[in-house]
């Protein structure tokens, strides 16, 4: 008998610790705060020629492109952020779609990114699961999202990302009037 008793009250604090944790508010972060302070992605080519003066077929130019999305795609993250509840403003990039609403989509920071330019290093791309499908969001539309944020690398056909936002929900972007 007790041994069930501790199963029991075990099982209530696992739920009263969960229920804390979702009673927790949103923090509301920056697209900087997902940047290491020390991470420097232009570290390697210090003192070097970048090539300023090249076009964009000239094979060095690649190879800098190249080793830079290589440098992007591995950003790394900010481990003390991992299981936080944020709330950051973004960019829609849809992933998945249904008749329901998008299902996956990827949140940037600013406009164009991973669709009419190069996507950004993979810590400023969030892969996010809405809590349900969202509905009447376009592609580019400026939201509010807010979730549970977890470190782990996602690739999809618009960009790698670093973190995955869980649980979202959105709310239109609307900037404050000064």
């Amino acid at each position: 008998m007790r041994r069930r008793q501790l199963l029991a009250l075990a099982v209530l604090a696992v739920g009263v610790g969960r229920a804390a944790r979702a009673a927790e508010p949103f923090r509301t972060i920056k697209w900087e705060d997902l940047v290491p302070k020390d991470w420097d992605p232009l570290k390697e080519f210090k003192g070097q020629d970048l090539g300023s003066g090249l076009s964009d077929a000239d094979p060095k130019a690649q190879a800098l492109l190249k080793r830079l999305r290589e440098i992007w795609d591995a950003a790394p993250t900010v481990p003390a952020l991992d299981g936080q509840r944020v709330r950051l403003p973004g960019f829609v990039v849809p992933l998945d779609e249904s008749p329901e609403g998008l299902r996956s989509l990827l949140l940037v920071p600013y406009f164009g990114a991973c669709i009419h330019t190069p996507p950004p290093p993979a810590n400023q791309i969030l892969f996010v699961r809405p809590a349900k499908p969202l509905q009447g969001v376009r592609s580019m539309d400026a939201v509010w999202a807010q979730g549970t944020l977890h470190t782990e690398r996602n690739d999809s056909a618009m960009g790698a990302s670093s973190y995955r936002l869980d649980g979202a929900s959105f709310e239109p972007y609307v900037e404050k009037r000064r």
